[in-house]
């Protein structure tokens, strides 16, 4: 459906003297491959590590999410430098009665596939399917958007301001673009975070709240900790300095307490690499 949402902008586009359109149907065809890359990120996630990727295949999705993020960032603010030149240029005036049509086709498709999705992952719970239907519902409010500048520029026509209706395609584009810059940019900088291990501030402060108890309450000396974030996955790693006179009745003990924090950090499921180290020596840490 993304695929014939982007044939049809491009179509609709040159038919129409568009460039709103034309940018709407790029942006759906720069989407339609970015949702291809990422399912074949998802099948990548499902697999298990190897020989060569160990730790699994977890820090593919942000540099994915960074790439196309840069990718729609470039193609908006192309979109928006293009539209300020027609616009300088005086402008031109599209085929309004073929926009409308656009716009309109558009929005429902782009609505029903929004609900469609929505209903689906009610049952399904899915993270990916949650992100493309929001993508979708974007889809949809765009081509509302454009619906409604076609419109006020057709009411326009044969009135003492249709000299301004070559300039609503321009504007509009330039405020769509500089618009759909936001989202992108939030995106990029995320994965740019994860892909340099920026440690998120509530798990570090997670882990620091379950340590401090946990020490207090075994009297151990004292703990390190380490968190990052890629992708979905999340990683853990707690040294913690026993003291000598510490009482030690087995293996058992130090497994009862990486337990008692293991639960205490709530189960993440598989993403989560959890390392609980004991040591004596402060060296370790």
């Amino acid at each position: 459906m993304t695929l014939f949402i982007a044939s049809m902008g491009v179509f609709f586009g040159l038919w129409s003297g568009s460039i709103a359109i034309i940018f709407d149907g790029f942006f759906s065809a720069v989407d339609a491959s970015t949702s291809l890359l990422s399912l074949l990120v998802v099948r990548l996630l499902m697999a298990e590590g190897s020989r060569r990727f160990q730790y699994g295949y977890w820090h593919i999705e942000p540099m994915v999410l960074a790439l196309s993020g840069s990718i729609t960032m470039l193609l908006c603010l192309y979109a928006f430098f293009n539209a300020l030149t027609t616009f300088m240029a005086g402008g031109h005036k599209p085929d309004l009665d073929w926009a409308i049509v656009y716009t309109v086709l558009i929005s429902c498709i782009a609505f029903g596939m929004f609900l469609y999705l929505r209903r689906v992952n009610r049952r399904l719970n899915s993270g990916f399917l949650n992100l493309d239907s929001r993508s979708w519902l974007m889809s949809a409010l765009i081509a509302f958007s454009l619906l409604i500048a076609f419109g006020v520029a057709w009411l326009m026509t044969g009135t003492r301001f249709e000299h301004l209706t070559p300039y609503v395609d321009s504007v509009t584009l330039m405020v769509l673009s500089l618009c759909l810059l936001v989202v992108p940019g939030k995106i990029v900088f995320q994965a740019i975070k994860e892909v340099f291990l920026v440690s998120p501030d509530d798990l570090s402060q997670q882990v620091q709240d379950v340590m401090t108890a946990t020490v207090a309450r075994h009297q151990l000396a004292s703990y390190n900790s380490y968190v990052a974030k890629v992708g979905r996955a999340l990683f853990i790693e707690i040294i913690i300095i026993v003291p000598p006179d510490f009482r030690l009745d087995g293996i058992a003990t130090l497994d009862a307490i990486r337990e008692e924090i293991r639960k205490a950090l709530g189960d993440a499921g598989p993403e989560r690499w959890l390392t609980i180290a004991f040591t004596g020596d402060r060296r370790w840490l």
